[in-house]
């Protein structure tokens, strides 16, 4: 019997998960609904919470998220919707691992810990120069530099408006090194009613650069007044 479990623990696939990093920018919704379609579709998630999007997150929702609580606190987050209301969603964080973002020892510091890639939701401009620059001053900096690194997917939703000309060379920076940029910008044609179908709908584009599933937007199908009609 011992033989048995031995093998069938080495037979069992590893944790490969997705490392997603929430900076300071406004826009915290924008990561819940990343990190709800990241566990929907199946997708372990490694969590990094910069200590400036704790800020911005106890400002937007109201939410104190703690290291030593970060659980019940991840939880209430992600059960929000976009419009405030707590208990819209239900989600389990069970598949979630979260390291602390002044923990430069943690896995994603380094290339050798297994990830499929890393989604930055959303990137504040000061995450991106920080990236841009290899400056590497807390873990979610260092986790973006190892995927850049390591060539693996590196999503950067930067938002921000209006763009300065130093953030546009960032952006740029990070473009030619293999991240995709991609502007929290929602689009209307998917026929959204409510701000969370917005919201929804930048997180649909960022799983899809991505390439992980999910149906959280209505997709183009060359028709026009498509996004008119009821869902």
């Amino acid at each position: 019997m011992e033989q048995v479990n031995v093998h069938s623990q080495r037979e069992a696939a590893p944790r490969t998960p997705w490392v997603v990093g929430v900076s300071g920018a406004s826009g915290t919704p924008y990561a819940a609904a990343v990190l709800r379609g990241l566990l929907d579709a199946g997708e372990s998630v490694d969590l990094v919470v910069s200590r400036a999007s704790r800020l911005t997150l106890l400002d937007e929702t109201g939410i104190a998220f703690r290291d030593a609580h970060w659980r019940e606190d991840l939880a209430q987050w992600l059960a929000r919707g976009a419009d405030g209301m707590p208990g819209t969603f239900e989600v389990d964080v069970a598949r979630v691992r979260h390291w602390s973002a002044g923990d430069l020892g943690a896995g994603p510091s380094s290339g050798s810990y297994p990830v499929k890639g890393m989604l930055i939701v959303p990137a504040s401009t000061a995450c991106v120069a920080g990236v841009a620059l290899g400056l590497s001053k807390d873990l979610l900096q260092r986790a973006a530099s190892v995927t850049l690194k390591e060539r693996r997917k590196l999503v950067v939703a930067v938002r921000e408006t209006p763009l300065n000309g130093q953030t546009l060379r960032h952006l740029v920076t990070l473009d030619e090194a293999g991240a995709v940029v991609l502007p929290a910008s929602p689009a209307f044609y998917a026929g959204a009613t409510h701000i969370q179908d917005l919201v929804d709908f930048v997180a649909g584009r960022v799983l899809d650069a991505a390439g992980v599933p999910h149906s959280l937007y209505r997709r183009w199908e060359g028709e026009l007044g498509g996004g008119s009609r009821p869902g």
